[in-house]
């Protein structure tokens, strides 16, 4: 029962994010009036760390639902087999469906929104700055999740600002997305979610990537960090 509703709020939580993304980008462009000034991009970094602030909130009263699926593939990896074919086989694709079925209803609401993320770059640089995008992203999660000082809302804020920076690094480029299920949702409005470029770049270099944060973690942080720990307690 607690896997089926873990399922539930992984398809909730990934067709608000749809949402929330374009909801923000709507209120400060057309509600405010403030079109594409450089104020107007201050004010949506401002609103989207607010709204990781929130989404990271229902992740923690959902007891661990999300709408990334390199957040849940990162800790599967570090589980059991059981953990990880339930992630793979159920959890992620329910945060596909749920970006699908929010990007497809977007579309139907605001005919003239767009079509999301695009690779504005051949496919060997686009799919090296979503790896790069992931694997820092994915480290920095994974320290943070480390049981170190720090309340929630400080945890929230350095994740969130990292987000936010990293986006803006790679936005030109990929999107900066570092988010497969959502790329997904809009590659398959667009009807190129089957493509090379959309498999390369948006799944198998962030995921890659992942793998590649998680090792390094165990190989290099976690030891250093242990050690820190022990040396701690005996000057205690």
């Amino acid at each position: 029962m607690a896997r089926a509703r873990l399922i539930v709020y992984d398809f909730l939580m990934s067709f608000m994010w749809v949402w929330s993304g374009i909801l923000v980008k709507m209120f400060v462009s057309k509600a405010l009036g403030m079109g594409n000034q450089p104020k107007a991009e201050i004010l949506k970094g401002a609103f989207s760390i607010i709204n990781m602030f929130f989404f990271a909130f229902l992740g923690k009263i959902t007891k661990g639902a999300a709408y990334n699926p390199l957040t849940v593939f990162s800790s599967a990896v570090s589980g059991d087999f059981s953990h990880f074919l339930f992630t793979v086989g159920a959890r992620i694709p329910a945060q596909v469906i749920g970006s699908i079925t929010g990007v497809r209803l977007i579309i139907e609401t605001f005919p003239g929104i767009g079509l999301g993320p695009r690779l504005n770059v051949d496919i060997h640089r686009g799919a090296l700055t979503e790896g790069f995008l992931t694997f820092a992203i994915v480290i920095i999660s994974l320290g943070l999740a480390r049981k170190i000082p720090g309340s929630f809302f400080m945890k929230t804020w350095i994740t969130s600002v990292s987000k936010l920076a990293l986006h803006i690094l790679g936005s030109d480029l990929t999107g900066g997305c570092m988010n497969p299920a959502s790329v997904m949702g809009w590659a398959y409005a667009r009807g190129d979610h089957i493509t090379k470029e959309h498999i390369l770049v948006y799944w198998l270099a962030p995921i890659e990537a992942t793998l590649l944060a998680v090792w390094t973690f165990r190989l290099v942080v976690k030891p250093i960090t242990e050690e820190k720990e022990k040396v701690k307690a005996k000057s205690e």
